[in-house]
């Protein structure tokens, strides 16, 4: 498996990372913990030395797996999780956002316990507290890290002006958002330009469209009970017959290269940067080797804008996420109150 350092100061990891939310969060199907152990393992066979999880992931449980499974290889891999939340410790009781000081450090001491580690790779704060000046988050994380807790630092869906003010306070390694041929917002509200401009890496979420993009869904697919899928609108039935057009383009390409739509729409995502890294999740070990097939295909600059100017074409049918959850990304942070925590 080829390598890429996410961003100027980031670590080095595997072109493509493994996802694991969906092992055993977020979908209807999930894997019991000797499942979901030896698929982390399956990866790390494969060359993947690149893992995302976070404590809001089950809470807690995705932590543990995947803190199991990498610990016999725990020099070889690079463990990413977030904070973010306000979560009772007792109930799971998720209470929103929340990235005061002291709940930063209780989820790092919780995530630390959990995986079994000693230091935190790359700590992201998964969504933007906007009551929480983003100087007060890295200036505690950039303590964190002088204590030996935390390596890096990471953001997911920030605001533009909120990434630069964290940036300057403790450097950013990598920002962590949705980007795919169906989500291109990173293009053109600010965040691949910044990352660009600062030397920052990107890793794409849902690289794969929330499996859409693999061509394995139709207006026919019924999603089963616990799949969070069930309320984000582009999901409906009657935008999954509309969206059909993008994965028939996926699947054109693919035919004329020998590929699959997922390995076609995951190496469009790697010729767009060479510090992007997209961590598909799957639970099923034939998906993780196509999709890390999907390192060693190549395209030409006349294949990538073919694609990019078919694709500019099509009219994504349905948001992205439901209200609630779209509330959540994008946020600029409360205005700084003076003085940085850990100075």
């Amino acid at each position: 498996m080829q390598k890429r350092k996410l961003g100027q100061g980031g670590p080095e990891v595997s072109a493509i990372g493994l996802g694991c939310m969906g092992i055993s969060f977020g979908y209807a199907t999930r894997l019991s913990t000797p499942e979901a152990v030896a698929l982390i393992r399956a990866a790390v066979d494969r060359g993947v030395t690149f893992f995302d999880t976070a404590e809001v992931y089950g809470p807690f449980t995705n932590e543990r797996v995947v803190g199991e499974a990498l610990r016999p290889v725990r020099d070889r891999v690079v463990i990413a999780t977030k904070f973010g939340f306000d979560i009772d410790s007792g109930t799971g009781e998720n209470r929103g956002v929340c990235s005061r000081p002291e709940r930063i450090r209780q989820a790092v001491d919780g995530s630390l316990q959990r995986l079994g580690i000693e230091t935190i790779d790359l700590l992201y704060q998964h969504r933007v507290d906007p009551e929480v000046p983003i100087e007060d988050v890295a200036g505690t994380v950039r303590a964190l890290i002088t204590e030996g807790k935390v390596r890096h630092f990471g953001m997911s869906e920030p605001g533009v002006q909120t990434l630069r003010r964290a940036h300057a306070v403790q450097p950013v390694a990598a920002v962590q958002n949705e980007y795919s041929l169906w989500w291109r917002e990173p293009e053109t509200n600010g965040i691949l330009a910044a990352c660009d401009e600062l030397g920052i890496g990107f890793v794409p979420y849902s690289p794969l469209g929330k499996g859409f993009l693999t061509g394995a869904m139709t207006r026919d697919t019924r999603l089963g009970e616990g799949d969070f899928r069930r309320l984000v609108p582009r999901f409906s039935p009657e935008a999954m017959a509309k969206n059909q057009v993008l994965v028939e383009l996926l699947e054109r390409v693919a035919g004329s290269k020998g590929a699959t739509p997922a390995q076609v729409a995951l190496a469009w995502l790697l010729a767009q940067r060479p510090y992007i890294v997209p961590i598909p999740g799957t639970t099923r070990l034939q998906r993780l080797e196509e999709n890390l097939g999907a390192a060693d295909m190549r395209f030409s600059a006349a294949e990538l804008q073919e694609i990019r100017s078919a694709a500019e074409q099509i009219r994504i049918e349905g948001e992205r996420y439901s209200p609630q959850q779209q509330a959540m990304v994008g946020r600029e942070a409360a205005a700084p109150r003076g003085g940085v925590p850990g100075d």
